[in-house]
C-alpha cells in the first residue's frame, strides 16, 4: 500500500476529532487540502478520496459543537464578498447556459462558504498565525520543489502546478507569488535561526520557481511587489542596488529562451497568445455591455465569441480576473469584486497604522504589510489569468480581517484593564527594512538589547 496515501489519510483522520472540538482546526485542515491538494500526490486509494468534503463536513458540524466563539466580523470586506456571492447567485439564474453555470457555481459556493467559516471561527492570536502556516506550507512545496527543479534543468525545464486552480505555469506562478511576502512574515516572526534559515531557503527557490514557469505575467507581478517595497523602504539607494543586483543574477541564470519569452511583453502584438487573450477580453467588454448580469459563469463557448468577438476564431478563457469577472457576472459584479480588495487593502493600512510604533503588536504591522505586497502580486498578475475564484487571495482576506478583529479585541481588553480611553505612549523606533516593522529591524538601540525575561512580542 503506498505510503503517501497513508501518510495523507493518517493526518486528515488524526485531525478530525480536533476539529470537531475546534472549528479553526478544522479549517486549517480545509484550507491545507484545498490549497495542496495533498491526496493529488498520492497514486493509490486517496487520489480521488473525498478529503476535502469530509474535512468541510466535520467543520461545518463543529460550528454547533465547538465551545469557541463563532462570530463573523462585522466588516465591510466581508458584506462586500456576501454580495458578490449572492449577486453570482442571481447571474447563474439568468445566464446563457444555467446548467453549465451552476456546476461552476457550485464549487464557488463552496470556497466561500468556507470563507466565510474561516472568518467566523479565526479569533485568536494563534490561529491566524496558524493559518499563515498553512498557506504558506501548502504552497512553499511546490515553490521549492519548482526552485530545485529550475535550477536543476538550468531553466530549461517548465514549472507546471499540481492541478485544479492552479495545474498551468501560469496559475502556479502566481501562487507562489502571493505566497512569498507571507513566507517573509513568518520569517521574522520565528526565533530559532534555522527555522529562519529554512525559510529564507525556500523564499529563494520559490522565487527562482516563478521564474521557472516561465509566466510573463508572473514576472510584471514580481516586479509590482518589488516596487511597493521599494517604496516604503527607508533606504531606497542600498535597497534599489539589492533588488537590481538579484533581478540582473537570476536572469543571468536563465537560459536565452526565456529572456525571449519575457522580451515578447514588448512586442505582444507578435504573439498569438497575447492577442488572443485581448479578443478574449474585448469580447467580455462587448457581453457586459449588452447583458447588465453577465453571460454567467463559463461563458468561453464558440456561440458566445460568434456574437460577441471580433475575430470568433480566438474563442478562449478570459485569462484575466478582472475581464472573467466583467465577462460572467457585468460590471457591477466587477465593481462588487473589485471592492472587496480594496476593503481588504484599506484595512492592512489601517492595521499598520494602528500598529507601527507599537512593540507589543510588532507581528501585526508585518503581517499587514506582506498581504498588501500579497495582494498587488495578484492585482498585476491576476490580470493576465483567470483566477477570480481561487482560494488563497481569498484567504489573505480572511488574515487581514481576522487580525483586525482581534486587534480591536485586544486595544479593548486592554483599555478596560488600565481604565484608560487612549492606548499607550508608543514606543519611539528607528526605521527598519522596506515593509518591516522597526521592532524587525537588525539595529540596536544605544542601550544594547532587549532586556532578558522580556516576552517576545510575536511569540505566539
Amino acid at each position: 500500500m503506498p505510503i503517501r496515501d497513508l501518510l495523507v489519510t493518517g493526518i486528515v483522520l488524526v485531525a478530525l476529532p480536533f476539529a470537531l472540538r475546534h472549528a479553526y482546526i478544522g479549517v486549517l485542515l480545509w484550507t491545507w487540502i484545498s490549497i495542496m491538494n495533498p491526496h493529488r500526490l498520492a497514486w493509490g486509494f486517496a487520489y480521488n478520496a473525498p478529503f476535502a468534503a469530509i474535512a468541510a463536513g466535520t467543520t461545518l458540524l463543529a460550528l454547533f459543537t465547538t465551545r469557541d466563539p463563532v462570530r463573523l466580523p462585522k466588516h465591510p470586506a466581508v458584506y462586500a464578498l456576501i454580495a458578490f456571492v449572492l449577486w453570482m447567485c442571481i447571474t447563474t439564474a439568468v445566464a446563457l447556459d444555467p446548467s453549465e453555470s451552476m456546476t461552476q457555481l457550485t464549487k464557488v459556493l463552496k470556497i466561500q462558504l468556507m470563507t466565510l467559516v474561516g472568518l467566523a471561527v479565526i479569533h485568536e492570536r494563534k490561529h491566524i498565525q496558524l493559518f499563515v502556516w498553512i498557506n504558506v506550507l501548502s504552497i512553499g512545496y511546490f515553490g521549492a520543489k519548482g526552485g530545485v527543479y529550475t535550477i536543476l534543468t538550468g531553466g530549461s525545464g517548465k514549472v507546471w502546478g499540481p492541478g485544479g486552480f492552479i495545474g498551468g505555469n501560469n496559475e502556479i506562478g502566481l501562487a507562489i507569488i502571493v505566497a512569498i511576502p507571507l513566507m517573509n512574515f513568518l520569517r521574522h516572526i520565528v526565533e530559532r535561526v534555522w527555522i529562519k534559515h529554512a525559510i529564507l531557503v525556500v523564499m529563494l527557490l520559490s522565487a527562482t520557481a516563478t521564474l521557472g514557469t516561465q509566466s510573463r505575467g508572473a514576472l510584471l507581478a514580481i516586479i509590482a511587489m518589488a516596487g511597493l517595497l521599494w517604496l516604503r523602504s527607508p533606504r531606497k539607494l542600498p535597497f534599489g542596488v539589492l533588488i537590481v543586483t538579484a533581478a540582473i543574477a537570476l536572469a543571468a541564470f536563465m537560459p536565452g529562451e526565456w529572456a525571449d519569452r519575457m522580451r515578447t511583453i514588448q512586442t505582444y502584438e507578435q504573439d498569438t497568445s497575447a492577442m488572443g487573450r485581448i479578443s478574449a477580453w474585448t469580447t467580455m467588454f462587448h457581453l457586459a455591455n449588452d447583458r447588465f448580469t453577465g453571460g454567467g459563469f463559463d461563458v468561453y463557448s464558440s456561440a458566445v465569441f460568434s456574437r460577441y468577438a471580433s475575430d470568433p476564431s480566438m474563442a478562449r478563457a478570459a485569462h484575466s480576473i478582472y475581464f472573467q469577472v466583467l465577462g460572467e457576472h457585468g460590471w457591477l459584479g466587477l465593481i462588487l469584486f473589485i471592492l472587496i480588495w480594496a476593503l481588504v487593502w484599506r484595512g492592512a493600512n489601517d492595521l499598520r497604522r494602528q500598529t507601527k510604533d507599537r512593540l507589543e503588536y510588532a507581528w501585526v504591522f508585518m503581517l499587514a504589510g506582506m498581504c498588501q505586497v500579497s495582494l498587488i502580486g495578484y492585482a498585476v498578475g491576476g490580470a493576465f489569468l483567470s483566477l477570480a475564484y481561487y482560494d488563497f487571495p481569498y484567504n489573505v482576506l480572511i488574515i487581514v480581517v481576522c487580525t483586525q478583529r482581534w486587534l480591536a479585541a485586544e486595544l479593548r481588553r486592554k483599555n478596560e484593564a488600565t481604565g484608560r480611553a487612549a492606548p499607550a505612549e508608543p514606543a519611539v523606533m528607528r526605521p527598519g527594512p522596506a515593509g518591516v516593522h522597526p521592532r524587525f529591524s537588525r539595529e540596536r538601540s544605544r542601550r544594547g538589547s532587549r532586556p532578558r525575561g522580556r516576552e517576545h512580542p510575536c511569540r505566539s
